[in-house]
């Protein structure tokens, strides 16, 4: 049988479709119709093993055959997008130029393309443009290239600057498509092309007429998107098989798969043939594709073309919706079909997620990318849009504008008042959800067929449908007849079968319920069970417990895998209920007793249903489902004689030929109540009072109430509001019997309120809301609260205080809508009244009921409203101390220093702080010893979970709790703990090294003994603590002068997991950066010489396989160890940590068969510790891959890949798996190979180049080995270095930062600039031995110099100059110098002077010519701080400060005082007058109090801690200033407020007074030898120079150097 033709562009048979063509086939036809003596094949490496060598093989039988002088030459290029490129190109033409092909190709040549659309793309662009122009042959191996990109004559490569940029049309002479090709296609890339194929279904209908109608091709085209639904399940299940070369994957399938084929490829080729140019119809078949393509761009390549495209053609064709030219159920259908073909529908889908590393695609994004569109007409989009399945709205793009876009794009709303006054509208909201649901149960349950008309076409619709079919209950198709659209269902009688695939009915609360039953029924399969499941919320936050009970109670085995009372449920197969006497609880949903109702019929007995606790809740929605079971034949009899008793015989379902679904009641309140708050009219033609729902009341029973005129039929209900503004609170309304709408009465009773000023409304009946998609309660209750409206909930109902429509704030964040489109359509209701609208956020979350609701607010209301992308726009917005405000729960043994911490995170967040055991104390007013003996343990126990739950409920926000260390004893208290950080809060485990926490509870007595040994209570809670805490924090024991390391550790720590220390963003504002890799086995040893290890470079890392547990050296350390380890470097560095596993196949030593459950756990750890970079090693397991990925919060992630075996090549593309890979888990790539020559280097750099020009993300890109070493050199990013007092080098041909730095210089890339000190007199100064020891140490090229001037204008020279770097500057300068500087930072305007210049070499200099950008700055107080910090100064509450002296130096001294937290600041001096002007000039919040020697200190109400002296030391003291520190200061003279320092007496808490001398000499001076006297600690001068030149030096260079360092070259002895 001869294979299938099709033609294009008038040549009868230039596309063969067929199996088996591959081989024979194709070398006897091209030998016939595409004669050449040469032919050139071209694959890529992935398939040429495969299919070349057999290929050879006939192709030279069939020639030798026929006698042909034909050869076959074969070239292979890298796999992969990246080798659709200019270098590839070149390189194939290069081959094709080369002498050694003789004799040379010709313009007779032939170029046959094996390979998917990155081969056919390519090769085809070679053929345009080898020799200008030769013949080649398209041969598709992917389904994506079949019937896309191998027809039409598009070639193009890829540029930096966009996809497809560079080519040219040239036809294929031939185009063999052979589907056996398919059968070794993975199952992703099978899916990826099935995107195309649907897209021209879509459009076949309008392409085909308009090409081929006379061929009689136009009614079979009208039937493909039909097949395509029809047969989804068979061909998913086919292309899911294992692919094989030979295998029988494709074999059910062969025809079904040819005909799919087939209709895209004709479709296709008659469009070409009909618009070969692009010049209008061809347009169409990018429909998909201009959203598609922004898409992309962005998420290329972790996410496919043809998953971009498929959400492209979701959100084009919700554009043409939205723009009111094509059907909410067309966009439903197509919806579906996408899905049910394993294609994504939205960028919020999870597989997408997941792909993508979780990564966000702005709006904006999306829109720049779509604005480099061909088909766009200048600046102005055009797109495809639908008007129906198969039909196209125009014959071309429709130009869209933007605004339209980003609406559909945006996943928030801005709706803004704007319904006009006076306005009259009709509106009918869409089929009811709950009556939808229960018709298609019914009618699939029923026998024959029947036509559901005005069906609700949503999520939850969708499940439920795909849940029926999938136990193959019934058949769904779609229609539409003179009638309108229908739904056909052809029911089974109630014969089903268990699903072997999860039902997963997302969050559909109605589904859940309802189908828990309806399993029951089903015989068993190959498993005798089905498996119901939902998404998270749905699982843990909806309970479906008494009907779970109940019907367990009756017989069923319903087993709960997760949350008892919740999906998922695993459901056995029965064939039915057992029936007769049924009990189930019907106070919490009426649904329940619907689900039971349904299905009674086909149980095996006959069911009585009995109703307990209490009158059912909802009991219309009861007679609803009594009411439709009669439509559909079944009468269930209600007793006369027991209350709330249902008997329903056995029986089958009876189809009626046409079920009509009522609008949704719960849904039509919100046009009704639009009309209520805008003083406008509105009707709903299709509810009445003759409604099957409750909810139909609404208007009669609320909005009548309010002041509106309500007019309702049997069968139309229409509302007039009053007056804006003039609603009328209801004192009491009981909402039982139409609970949904209780959040259309909430914002309408949020403006209520009448002439005698009452205004608060109570609604109750409503306990079922609490355990909605979401606690409808509460949610109203906050989201009203933005609008400033005040609410009180309560257990069964909620009370809203009503205010003026003009006093409605803008809620702050948008409207969070908790996934529930009751939230979102209610809020939007309120927002069209509030002055400046209002975002509602999830806009998406309307689907589940309304989908179309924002296009009737639109099109209907005239609402105006704005597309808003909130997450993007939170993301440009500055964090506000602490997430999101959110009170911070510290939880660990007593004596770990929870309290400490506390103060200090309270300190660091600007919250408050509380002990909650003294909190308990203070309110009970006994000690916690007393309250255990009064009550016991547990008494105390139930007093302190009480106060947890208190503060979890008064005090969630801006707090920060140190809990009891017995918290965790408490079963509830761990749950609360646990859900309070699922819910992203912070509960922070505090640890200490145990033996200091059993030393420190030996000594305190404030709490009771324990009842345990203490390290047995310690073994017991360990685990707890780690179960309720999401982070730990391991603090040190330090001495009282090391209290600022410390301090300084916890605010990395909580700068880290609050994301406002932002480690990355810093880094990469650097040229050149660096990371030290610790090469010792403990960290503890390496203390001494880790501060000049981790000199010069930007994060340290911490190589956890390098560490040795001495209890345990030849293991793999302990979870234990490893936090120690890490806890030390946390506290002997600043630097960011990088926190690194290296297995022993990536050249480490943690072994490769290491358990993968100890890998987890220690990355877990360091995300828990909150470091800043992990390094995760991609070749683990995806599923632990997704686990750091997921938990990673605000930790980046370094994706490496090291090829420590030498198996990859930069040149020929074998990286890019890895390197797609790590970008879809990696914060920044990290890849490690092997040079065995310079070339490997510069083929790294051409990959880096290539790399970069496609992605934002950081990449580290080396090779190891001597010959590697160049590689270091040109990596700018991060790269990992070594230092010589390190005992060995982490990876071969590593260097220390320094000699890389040395090398950049060599070669140019790091320009030497000069630095300098201007001032007068300077000849005396250390700091150019300081700078330049320090330049030298650090590899830098720079220079310092002295510049002696008293005069600013001599220094214009060299401020013009490039190779200025910046200076230091000092007197007469300080002040002459800031007219010169193009910004002065805020410390040195508020002091007044500038001590430092830095250049800036990206911008020019507004103030000098030719210049750098100048910046000044004040580095003198931040070496004051330092140093006072470096002598012990830990100034907390209640610690003043003292400044003596009134000169530019006390400036400083204020600031730096002031900036530690000292207040209040006394200023002491000689002149009054010139201090309180002094004083004057500070803002009032520095708290500065004025002392003068001649008055007594009245207003010093407490002993300075810390004093700076700024007075010159050449000359005595001022004898009053002397008499006045001797007697009220220093004490030398017994004076009244000398202070206690050696030690803590009678409770009160030691601080340490120190002075710091800011006169360099004499090395002692007076006030130093007075302050000593009266036992101060003192600190010279010449330290603040050491201090000041520290931040100047890293200032100038980002480089923080080596303290001591600094010191020593400024003649300082070294610390001890």
């Amino acid at each position: 049988m001869e294979p299938t033709v099709v033609p294009i562009l008038r040549k009868e048979n230039a596309i063969t479709i067929d199996y088996n063509l591959w081989g024979s086939y194709i070398g006897q036809d091209l030998l016939k119709n595409v004669p050449s003596s040469t032919y050139v094949l071209i694959t890529d490496t992935n398939l040429y093993d495969l299919y070349v060598p057999s290929f050879e093989k006939a192709f030279n039988h069939a020639a030798s055959s026929i006698k042909a002088e034909s050869r076959l030459l074969t070239y292979t290029i890298p796999p992969g997008e990246t080798s659709k490129s200019r270098t590839t190109k070149a390189e194939v033409e290069d081959w094709m130029l080369s002498e050694e092909r003789d004799p040379p190709l010709d313009t007779k040549s032939v170029l046959l393309a094996l390979g998917g659309g990155v081969i056919g793309d390519m090769i085809g662009f070679v053929a345009a443009t080898f020799k200008r122009g030769i013949r080649f042959v398209q041969i598709p191996t992917t389904l994506l290239a079949m019937v896309d990109s191998s027809i039409g004559g598009k070639t193009a490569i890829d540029t930096p600057a966009g996809k497809n940029l560079i080519g040219a049309f040239w036809q294929p002479s031939k185009i063999y498509i052979d589907l056996n090709f398919l059968n070794t296609l993975p199952t992703r890339e099978f899916i990826n092309g099935l995107a195309e194929v649907i897209k021209t279904a879509v459009i076949s209908t309008t392409a085909m007429s308009k090409t081929n109608e006379s061929k009689g091709e136009y009614e079979t085209m009208k039937y493909k998107f039909e097949a395509l639904e029809a047969n989804a399940n068979e061909i998913m299940a086919a292309i899911k098989i294992s692919p094989e070369a030979n295998g029988p994957r494709l074999s059910t399938i062969k025809a079904k798969l040819k005909d799919i084929v087939l209709g895209s490829v004709q479709v296709k080729a008659h469009v070409v043939s009909a618009d070969e140019r692009e010049g209008g119809l061809r347009n169409l078949l990018n429909f998909g594709h201009s959203i598609g393509h922004g898409i992309e761009g962005l998420l290329t390549p972790d996410v496919l073309h043809g998953e971009c495209v498929a959400i492209g053609m979701v959100l084009e064709a919700e554009l043409a919706l939205h723009l009111g030219v094509l059907s909410g159920q067309a966009v439903a259908r197509l919806r579906k079909c996408l899905a049910n073909y394993g294609l994504p529908t939205s960028l919020k889908d999870a597989v997408v997620r997941e792909r993508s590393g979780h990564k966000h695609c702005s709006v904006d994004q999306i829109l720049s990318v779509m604005a480099v569109d061909k088909k766009n007409q200048g600046k102005k989009k055009r797109i495809v849009l639908l008007r129906g399945i198969g039909l196209v709205h125009e014959q071309q793009a429709t130009v869209v504008a933007d605004r339209d876009i980003r609406l559909v794009l945006s996943p928030s709303v801005r709706i803004l008042p704007s319904i006009p006054d006076g306005s009259k509208v009709s509106c009918t909201p869409p089929g009811s959800k709950s009556i939808s649901n229960r018709a298609l149960v019914l009618a699939a349950l029923a026998k024959g067929k029947c036509r559901i008309r005005n069906l609700l076409h949503s999520v939850d619709t969708e499940v439920m449908i795909g849940a029926l079919k999938t136990m193959k209950c019934a058949s769904f198709s779609s229609g539409t007849d003179s009638e309108g659209n229908y739904l056909l269902v052809t029911g089974n009688g109630g014969n089903l079968q268990a699903s072997e695939t999860d039902l997963y009915i997302e969050n559909a609360g109605t589904a859940a319920r309802f189908l828990a039953t309806v399993t029951i029924l089903a015989k068993p399969t190959s498993q005798a069970y089905s498996i119901l499941t939902g998404n998270r919320r749905m699982n843990e936050g909806r309970p479906i417990k008494d009907l779970v009970d109940a019907l367990r109670a009756n017989g069923s085995s319903i087993e709960c895998l997760g949350k008892d009372g919740h999906l998922p449920l695993k459901i056995a197969a029965a064939e039915g209920m057992d029936g007769g006497d049924i009990e189930l609880d019907a106070s919490f949903s009426s649904q329940y007793v619907s689900s039971i109702l349904m299905t009674a019929p086909y149980a095996k007995k006959p069911v009585t249903l009995r109703l307990t606790g209490g009158p059912p809740i909802s009991q219309l929605y009861i007679d609803m489902t009594t009411a439709m079971m009669r439509s559909f034949g079944v009468d269930v009899i209600k007793s006369t004689t027991e209350e709330h008793t249902y008997h329903i015989p056995q029986a089958t379902y009876q189809n009626p030929p046409d079920y009509e679904v009522e609008s949704d009641a719960s849904s039509a309140t919100y046009p009704l109540a639009l009309a209520a708050i805008n003083g406008t009219t509105c009707i709903v033609p299709n509810v009445g009072y003759g409604s099957l729902q409750g909810d139909a009341q609404f208007a009669v029973k609320v909005l009548k109430q309010m002041g509106c005129t309500v007019n309702q039929t049997k069968s139309s209900t229409t509302v007039t509001g009053p007056p804006k503004g003039n609603l009328k609170p209801i004192a009491s309304i009981d909402m039982e019997t139409m609970t949904d709408a209780f959040l259309t009465a909430s914002v309408l009773a949020a403006v209520a309120h009448d002439s005698t000023g009452k205004s608060t409304t109570k609604i109750t009946g409503i306990k079922n809301q609490h355990k909605k998609e979401c606690d409808r309660i509460e949610a109203m209750e906050k989201e009203l609260a933005k609008f400033g409206v005040t609410c009180r909930g309560f257990e069964d109902g909620i009370e809203i205080d009503g205010i003026n429509p003009d006093e409605l704030r803008e809620p702050d964040g948008g409207v969070h809508c908790y996934d529930d489109h009751r939230v979102a359509m209610s809020n939007s209701v309120l927002a069209t009244v509030a002055p400046h609208g209002a975002v509602i956020t999830e806009k998406e979350c309307v689907g589940k009921t309304w989908p179309g609701w924002w296009d009737t607010l639109r099109l209907s209301f005239n609402v105006a409203m704005q597309g808003v992308d909130v997450e993007n726009q939170s993301k440009s917005k500055s964090r506000q101390p602490g997430i999101g405000n959110k009170s911070i729960y510290l939880i660990g043994m007593r004596g770990a220093g929870k309290t400490t911490t506390g103060q200090w995170v309270a300190d660091l967040l600007y919250l408050s702080f509380v002990d909650l055991d003294s909190q308990l104390e203070m309110e009970a007013k006994q000690t916690i010893p007393e309250m255990i003996k009064e009550s016991g343990w547990e008494g105390f126990r139930r007093q302190e979970i009480a106060i947890l739950k208190r503060t979890m409920m008064e005090e969630s926000k801006d707090h920060v709790f140190a809990c009891g260390g017995g918290i965790v004893e408490i079963p509830e208290a761990r749950k609360i703990l646990i859900d309070f950080y699922k819910s992203g809060g912070l509960v922070i485990l505090v640890q200490r090294n145990i033996e200091d926490v059993m030393a420190y509870l030996q000594l305190d007595k404030s709490r009771p003994a324990y009842v345990d040994d203490m390290r047995s209570v310690w073994e017991r809670r360990k685990s707890w603590y780690v179960e309720c805490s999401n982070y730990q924090h391991y603090s040190q024991k330090a001495p009282k002068d090391s209290l600022a390391q410390a301090s300084k550790d916890l605010e990395r720590f909580i700068g880290t997991i609050t994301g406002k220390r932002r480690a990355l963003e810093k880094i990469k504002t650097k040229a050149h950066s660096f990371f030290v890799s610790l090469t010792v086995p403990d960290i503890a040893a390496a203390s001494d010489f880790l501060p000049e290890v981790v000199v010069g470079s930007d994060a340290v890392e911490l190589r956890v396989d390098l560490l040795e547990d001495p209890q345990n050296p030849n293991a793999p350390p302990s979870i234990e160890y490893v936090a120690k380890q890490l806890a030390i470097l946390h506290g002997s560095t600043s630097l960011p940590v990088i926190y690194t596993i290296r297995t022993q196949g990536q050249g480490g030593k943690f072994p490769d068969n290491a358990p993968l459950e100890l890998v987890a756990s220690l990355y877990m750890l360091a995300l828990r510790m909150g470091v800043e970079f992990l390094d995760l090693e991609i070749q683990f397991p995806d599923s632990i891959l997704r686990q750091i990925s997921t938990a990673k919060g605000h930790t980046k992630i370094i994706a490496s890949h090291h090829d420590s075996t030498n198996i990859l090549s930069w040149e020929n593309g074998s990286w890019m798996k890895f390197y797609n890979k790590a970008l879809l888990y990696g914060d920044i790539v990290k890849l490690v190979g092997v040079a065995t020559s310079q070339e490997d280097n510069l083929q790294l750099l051409q990959f880096r180049k290539s790399a970069k020009s496609n992605h934002e993300t950081p990449l580290i890109a080396i090779n190891m080995g001597l010959d590697g070493q160049l590689s270091r050199i040109q990596n700018a990013f991060l790269t990992p270095v070594s230092h010589p007092a390190l005992p060995f080098k982490a990876a071969p041909g590593q260097l220390s930062a320094a000699e890389i730095r040395s090398a950049l210089a060599l070669h140019g890339a790091i320009k030497p600039m000069q630095y300098y000190l201007f001032g007068s007199p300077i000849a005396q100064s250390k700091s150019p031995a300081m700078h330049n020891t320090l330049f030298k140490v650090t590899g830098l090229p720079h220079t310092y110099s002295l510049f002696e001037t008293s005069k600013a204008a001599d220094l214009d020279q060299i401020l013009q100059s490039a190779s200025f770097g910046g200076a230091s500057v000092t007197i007469p300068l300080k002040l002459d110098i800031v007219p010169r500087l193009d910004s002065i930072s805020d410390d040195a305007k508020l002091i007044g002077a500038v001590n430092t210049i830095i250049a800036d070499p990206s911008t020019p200099s507004s103030k000098n010519q030719g210049g750098q950008h100048l910046t000044g700055r004040n580095t003198d107080w931040q070496g004051m701080t330092r140093v006072l910090s470096n002598a012990g100064a830990q100034p907390s509450a209640q610690q003043s400060g003292l400044v003596i002296g009134g000169g530019g130096t006390a400036r400083a001294a204020i600031y730096a005082l002031h900036a530690m937290g000292y207040t209040p600041i006394y200023v002491l001096g000689r002149s009054k007058p010139k201090i309180q002007e002094l004083a004057s000039s500070f803002p009032e919040d520095y708290s500065l109090e004025v002392l003068h020697p001649a008055e007594q200190p009245l207003k010093m109400t407490s002993v300075p801690a810390a004093a700076i002296s700024t007075i010159p030391a050449d000359k005595p003291i001022d004898p009053a200033v002397k008499n006045f520190l001797d007697h009220w200061l220093f004490g030398v003279n017994g004076g009244d407020l000398r202070m206690e320092r050696d030690g803590s007496r009678d409770g009160k808490v030691t601080v340490k007074q120190i002075l710091l001398e800011m006169a360099y000499k004499p090395a002692v001076t007076d006030m130093m030898e007075m302050a000593a006297g009266g036992g101060w600690t003192t600190i010279p001068g010449l330290e603040v120079l050491a201090g000041q030149g520290w931040y100047q030096f890293e200032a100038w260079t980002g480089i923080e150097p080596l303290y001591e360092m600094v010191r020593e070259a400024c003649g300082l002895k070294k610390l001890t």
